[in-house]
Order: C-alpha cells, then sequence, then structure tokens
C-alpha cells in the first residue's frame, strides 16, 4: 500500500505514492519499508528510539509533530497519531472475522470472551478469542503480549484469523487499549461491560477518568448494536444510560436483569454450581462445570452476547454446560489425599480479591487458606484494603510477593500487612505456596491469587521463571511422596 492509501491527507504531498511494507510502533520490529509511529508512551517517547527504527528501514514517520525527522524520511503529522496508527492498521490488515464482540471491565473479561468463544464453537461457529491469555482459534494460540495489544497488533490478528475461516471473535476491551484508540479501526457487532472496581489508578489517577476510558467502548459500536450489562455491577446505571444515549439495544444479565438474561438461583455443589435462568419468559437450568459466582456471572454474561446475536437459546445453554475454565481464573490444580484443593486466580484487585473469597466459601466445608501478595509499581491504595478483605473473608492468610517490579518487597508486603495484621508473612513466593500446601487439612480449600496465567515473577529489571500452578503441584507431589 503506499501512504496516502494509509494516512489519507496526512500523508505529505511529495510522499503521498511512497511505497509502505508494514506499521510498527515497536522500533525492534521495524523492517525496511516500515511506518515507524513515534509515540508517547507512559515512560518514554517513541522518538528516542528513531535511529534504532531507521536503521530498521523506516521509510516514514508517524508522529503528533513533536518529532524531529531527517531530510529524505516522510514525516506523517497528526494531532491524534495512536487513532492514526489504528486506522492505518485497520487498512493495512483489511480482513476481520465478521462477528466480532468487545469485552471490557475491570474484572471478568477473559473469562467472558473465552467462554463465548466455547458457546459459539458448541454453537458450530469457528469461533476465536483474543485477549491477556493471546488468541484462541481453531489453529491454537497466538501470544499478542498484552491483553489489549497495540492495533498493529490487534489488525494483523484479526486478519490472520479471517484467513483462517474465523467467522465469530470475541476480544477484550482494556482501559488502556480503548483510551489509547488500540480498538479503532475493528468492525465490533457488540459490546459487554463486566464491572467497574479500583484497579490501575497508577495510569488513570482517579476513578472518573477510569470510567470515562471504558465508556469508550460504547462510541466504537454500531447504532442499534447489542450493549450487554451486568446488571449486579456498582455502575451498571451509568454505563446503560451512556449505552442509551449511544442509540444502543441495551440487554441486561445477571441476578438484576429483568427481562434479560436473569439469574433465579445457584446451587453450589462440590465441583460445579446449577444455575436456574430466565430468559424471555422461558426458564432454563444450566448445570455449570465451574465453581464460583462470578465465574457463573461471566458465563451468563458471555451466554448474553450469544443470544443479543441470535445464537439458539436451547444451543447456548447446553453449550453452557460443557464450559472449560480459563488458564488461572480459579483453576483447579489440585488435591491432597484427603480432600483439600487447590486452586489459582488472577484475582489482584480489591474487589477481585473479595469475590474470590466469597464464591470459594460455599464450596469449602473446611477452611479458606488465601496466598497472596501485590505488585510493586502499581496503586499503593489497595495494598491495605486487599489485606484487610483478606483478614475478613479467608481463616488463614499467607502474605508473599506478586511482581514487585522496582519496589522493595518488605515495604509491600508491610503495607498489605496493615489491614491483616495477624497474617503470617512469607516473602518467598515458592516457600509460601509450599508452607500452604503443606498445613492444609481435609475440606480446606487453598487459593493462590494474583498472578493466575503469567509464568513469571518480576523483580527489578529481571522476570524470573515462575508459576503459580507448578509450584503448587509440586508441592501437592512433595505432600503425598
Amino acid at each position: 500500500m503506499t501512504l496516502s492509501e494509509l494516512f489519507g491527507a496526512g500523508a505529505l504531498e511529495a510522499a503521498r505514492d511512497l511505497p509502505i511494507a508494514g506499521l510498527a510502533a515497536d522500533s525492534r520490529r521495524v523492517k525496511a519499508g516500515f511506518v515507524f509511529a513515534a509515540l508517547q508512551g507512559a515512560g518514554a517517547h517513541g522518538r528516542d528510539y528513531l535511529p534504532q527504527a531507521l536503521a530498521n528501514g523506516a521509510v516514514a514517520v508517524l508522529s503528533a509533530g513533536d518529532v524531529e525527522v531527517p531530510a529524505g524520511v516522510a514525516h506523517v503529522v497528526d494531532s491524534n497519531p495512536r487513532r492514526a496508527l489504528a486506522l492505518a492498521a485497520a487498512r493495512f490488515y483489511p480482513r476481520q472475522p465478521a462477528t466480532i464482540a468487545a469485552v471490557t471491565g475491570t474484572n471478568g473479561k477473559s473469562s467472558t470472551v473465552d467462554f463465548l468463544r466455547q458457546i459459539w464453537s458448541a454453537c458450530g461457529k469457528r469461533a476465536a478469542s483474543l485477549g491477556t491469555l493471546g488468541a484462541i482459534g481453531p489453529s491454537g494460540a497466538i501470544d499478542l503480549g498484552h491483553t489489549t495489544p497495540d492495533p498493529v497488533a490487534v489488525h494483523e490478528a484479526l486478519q490472520r484469523l479471517a484467513d483462517e475461516g474465523v467467522t465469530h471473535a470475541a476480544m477484550e476491551a482494556s482501559s488502556h487499549g480503548l483510551e489509547q484508540h488500540r480498538l479503532d479501526g475493528v468492525r465490533l457487532s457488540c459490546g459487554a461491560f463486566t464491572n467497574l472496581t479500583q484497579d490501575h489508578l497508577d495510569y488513570h489517577q482517579t476513578m472518573e477518568a477510569y470510567r470515562a476510558a471504558k465508556l469508550r467502548l460504547w462510541s466504537l459500536l454500531p447504532a442499534a448494536a447489542p450493549a450487554v450489562i451486568n446488571a449486579d455491577a456498582a455502575d451498571a446505571e451509568a454505563f446503560e444510560r451512556a449505552a442509551k444515549a449511544q442509540g444502543l439495544a441495551v440487554l441486561l444479565c445477571g441476578w438484576r436483569a429483568g427481562d434479560g438474561l436473569k439469574i433465579s438461583e445457584i446451587q453450589p455443589r462440590p465441583n460445579s454450581q446449577t444455575l436456574s435462568l430466565s430468559w424471555r419468559g422461558q426458564e432454563a437450568q444450566v448445570d455449570l462445570p465451574l465453581i464460583g459466582e462470578f465465574q457463573a456471572v461471566n458465563a451468563v454474561t458471555a451466554a448474553a452476547l450469544a443470544l443479543s446475536l441470535g445464537e439458539d437459546p436451547g444451543k447456548v445453554f447446553a453449550a453452557m454446560e460443557t464450559l472449560q475454565p480459563v488458564r488461572g481464573r480459579i483453576e483447579h490444580v489440585g488435591a491432597t489425599a484427603d480432600g483439600a484443593h487447590v486452586f489459582v486466580d488472577y484475582a489482584h484487585t480489591p474487589d477481585g480479591l473479595d469475590v474470590l473469597l466469597r464464591a470459594a466459601r460455599p464450596h469449602a466445608p473446611g477452611r479458606v487458606v488465601l496466598v497472596f501478595g501485590c505488585g510493586g509499581d502499581r496503586d499503593k491504595g489497595k495494598r491495605a484494603k486487599m489485606g484487610a478483605i483478606a483478614a475478613k473473608f479467608a481463616d488463614v492468610v499467607i502474605v508473599t510477593d506478586d511482581n514487585p517490579r522496582s519496589e522493595t518487597p518488605a515495604a509491600i508486603r508491610a503495607e498489605i500487612l496493615q489491614g491483616c495484621p495477624g497474617a503470617k508473612e512469607i516473602g518467598d513466593r515458592g516457600e509460601a505456596i509450599g508452607f500452604a500446601v503443606s498445613h492444609l487439612r481435609a475440606g480446606d480449600a487453598l487459593l493462590i491469587a494474583g498472578k493466575g496465567h503469567e509464568t513469571g515473577q518480576i523483580v527489578g529489571d529481571r522476570v524470573v521463571a515462575f508459576s503459580d500452578q507448578d509450584t503448587a503441584r509440586a508441592a501437592l507431589r512433595e505432600r503425598a511422596a
């Protein structure tokens, strides 16, 4: 494609017909004939990497006009270069699945999009999901790097999926991704909101700004598109008002869903739960093979998205009975010989931890044992809050490290312990998990929270290989030996 085909009026007249071989916002990914997007990031500016991009073969630069570009290199200036990059990526990779659903919210995005992929697949569609766990389609997984990766990666992945015959895709829409225009150019068919609780305030600064970023999803949907909203979320009313103002078709789900997809009752089982659902005057019983009320809500949200786009209710409810858990989302990783069960979950916010602990209680005839920590260089305000939640809802609390990054791990733990002064402190995460497993009793439920699917521990500027799942399984084998 040419520079003018990608950027229209933004392309300089003298370079309008310049052939472009690709786009990149990361100088390391630039190849000969590429446009390099020199964008302002959270910690650095793309202009600092311009020499590397040019050395790798960049023939044009996209910026907000705050970059000095050498003579002979085309320079596209746009007041909103992030959006310009996204729209250019959509033109460079024009093919997308015909049906795309986007899910935003603090918690539940990964599970909801994965459940929707599973439901669509069970209904006979070639389906895929994109988000924290990568892009998962009929041919397997593609690592995308972020919950909502940069727009070039988004559109490249969508085209790859479309070329594989995928017709239905569900994707996560993070607040960072929405605010930074990473989804602009994606031809969305519907959207969903799960919940809004404290998180990412190190980036957004205020809850108002965080909410505004999430609300931007509605502006990306076409008129009259379905907007599925968790009716039980604290901010449900605000998201419903905004959706209606945007001309969207609101569909509520959850306990307070009215004539939407309503949960009437949940009966917990040892390794599952039975849901009583109501949908447009019809009642349905669904045996969901997952534990935790929040997972039931995620599954119902996914089902509501499928129903909003016309899937047969009977097929959707049957598909819910075959759902598999998402890695690191209240994932069962093993049990002791006397019936204590071990779970790994991604809960890393006050609300996420609260929901996790409440969800586990009905499935634990013994004690609820919790191992968790808080990340460094992130919202400090949630640390003592999470400690207090742990103290209130868990019977045994072990505070450990979780991606301390550049902060002193002991200082992070001290802030958590302000909320749970009676907790046991074991800084080494592997040692903490081993201690917890070795002290489990019959009927206990051990929850290892915070890292979920992650396979590394960030200490300083290093990533040390670490898996909660592998560590817990090793501890269970040692106990059984």
